[in-house]
């Protein structure tokens, strides 16, 4: 009794922690889409707000959001571009380790464009334009850099794939067209179905023994039979043999 007991007892202890384990599994699961939701949403309402600025806007506070805009563009497309390759070509995973490094710099240039669009001293803004303008060509250069580079290394591989698969096949094509005319192939011997059983011996045996008489359309004559070969069976007494009768 105590060992049933025993056992219910850890049963119901291991469905608890399992229990326990699924439910932090599914709400860390559901933390990570609402903050992937509202990260989305985040970075929507600043595009928007980054491109309407830069629309209606006019002297630094324009060109800093043209800045911020350009450069949140250029990184995030390339980050998709990477991350999407890596899965079918793993060197790219150096690509990425260089974007990470580069992604640092970004976001770093990215604080100091906001900075500079909330600070009040128009001067001192329009006196740091041009350097953060320098810094945001160089980085959005060397991210679009590597983001063509990933897509030229993923089209030169779909080309030779493609071109391998065109040859092999046009090859197949050939060979499924090169079929022969009726002149160009050999002749088949005759199909021969076999005669059912007992018809080749009877017919052979009926050659065999041919006809009897000269008029091969009369018939046969009969033959006597041999008394010397006359079959004597065992009831049968053997002629010449009988016992003579006794007198009393």
């Amino acid at each position: 009794m105590d060992v049933v007991i025993l056992i219910v007892a850890l049963l119901f202890v291991a469905f608890v922690a399992l229990g326990v384990f699924v439910s932090v599994k599914a709400v860390r699961a559901a933390k990570r889409s609402v903050d992937r939701t509202i990260s989305q949403a985040r970075r929507t309402v600043e595009d928007t707000t980054l491109r309407a600025r830069s629309i209606g806007q006019t002297g630094a506070a324009g060109e800093l959001a043209q800045l911020r805009l350009s450069l949140r563009t250029s990184m995030r497309s390339t980050q998709d571009a990477l991350q999407s390759g890596v899965a079918e070509d793993a060197s790219l995973s150096e690509s990425i380790e260089l974007f990470q490094r580069l992604s640092a710099h970004g976001h770093e240039l990215d604080d100091e464009l906001r900075q500079l669009e909330r600070d009040p001293d128009r001067v001192r803004v329009a006196e740091r334009l041009q350097d953060v303008r320098e810094r945001t060509e160089r980085i959005t250069h060397a991210a679009d850099s590597l983001r063509w580079a990933a897509r030229d290394r993923a089209r030169k591989f779909a080309e030779d794939d493609l071109s391998s698969l065109s040859a092999q096949i046009d090859v197949e094509s050939g060979a499924l067209r090169h079929w022969s005319t009726a002149e160009e192939r050999p002749e088949r011997e005759p199909m021969v179905w076999p005669e059912p059983e007992g018809s080749g011996a009877g017919a052979a045996g009926a050659e065999r023994a041919g006809p009897a008489t000269g008029d091969q359309g009369g018939p046969e004559a009969i033959e006597p039979p041999d008394p010397r070969r006359q079959q004597t069976y065992p009831w049968q007494k053997a002629p010449g043999r009988t016992r003579p009768e006794t007198t009393t």
